[in-house]
């Protein structure tokens, strides 16, 4: 039985313009013509246009379809394996991305919502990646701190943003001060500037014991996004958040030191 090119778009849900592209393409070409030339499609037709269809919605290109079909022993299964691969990576990466947009919705449910002028007002420069976020979230999902600091974060009005940020530009002045002037990572000044840093975590986001300052540090050396959240791009030095981490480890060290030299005096 034959099938008119307006038929077979009804029946697959297609365009007319699809069928002929296909045509064109060497891709699906009617078995046989009508007397006035007009394109008739066979059931064999119908089934490899079937199996197109197939390969479309999995977002194979119509280059690596014609391959498949060309020689589908040969093409299938490895091509569907890989793009199983793929497609499972797409899914985990839009699942994160859901979590975020639902973790940035509770965020403007709960805290101050902000106008763009008052986000330059309250954060100047520090930008806030929505990548990092993702993936900061992912990787600290299951931790009880960032539970708390997000939380914490939520229900900062826009006068505790401004303290903070004031808090946080006033420190950063002294370590770049620090960095400055040459002071080593592991000297009192530049340990008591990590000191400061901690304790403003605790105070504003969630206890920051000296294990997690030191985690914290290990992201702003190794992640750019991280760092950016702490100097602005325009104010940073190279090797400065090398040194900020160096100087938290430091003064993690030294806490340890105090904490076992106090022990040994009772």
């Amino acid at each position: 039985m034959s099938y008119s090119v307006g038929q077979v778009a009804a029946f697959a849900g297609v365009t007319v313009r699809t069928l002929h592209h296909y045509d064109r393409a060497g891709l699906l070409s009617p078995s046989d013509r009508s007397r006035a030339g007009y394109r008739l499609y066979s059931d064999a037709d119908l089934a490899r246009l079937q199996q197109i269809l197939f390969y479309r919605e999995l977002r194979f290109s119509l280059e690596e379809i014609a391959q498949i079909l060309q020689d589908p022993q040969a093409n299938a299964l490895e091509r569907l394996r890989e793009r199983q691969r793929q497609l499972a990576e797409e899914i985990s990466r839009l699942q994160r991305l859901a979590e975020v947009a639902e973790r940035a919705i509770e965020v403007q449910q709960s805290g101050v919502p902000l106008t763009p002028r008052e986000r330059f007002d309250v954060f100047g420069e520090i930008s806030f990646d929505l990548s990092y976020a993702m993936d900061a979230d992912l990787k600290w999902r299951h931790s009880d701190g960032h539970r708390e600091a997000m939380a914490r974060a939520a229900a900062h009005t826009k006068e505790d943003w401004q303290r903070l940020m004031g808090e946080a530009a006033v420190w950063r002045a002294e370590l770049l001060t620090a960095y400055d002037d040459g002071e080593p990572d592991d000297g009192d000044r530049a340990m008591d500037l990590a000191e400061e840093h901690r304790r403003h975590l605790a105070r504003w986001f969630t206890p920051c014991p000296p294990d997690m300052h030191r985690r914290i540090a290990d992201d702003f050396a190794a992640d750019p996004r991280a760092f950016a959240l702490v100097v602005p791009l325009s104010q940073q030095r190279p090797g400065l958040a090398a040194y900020l981490c160096r100087a938290v480890h430091a003064n993690a060290a030294r806490s340890a030191g105090s904490r076992t030299e106090s022990e040994e005096d009772r």
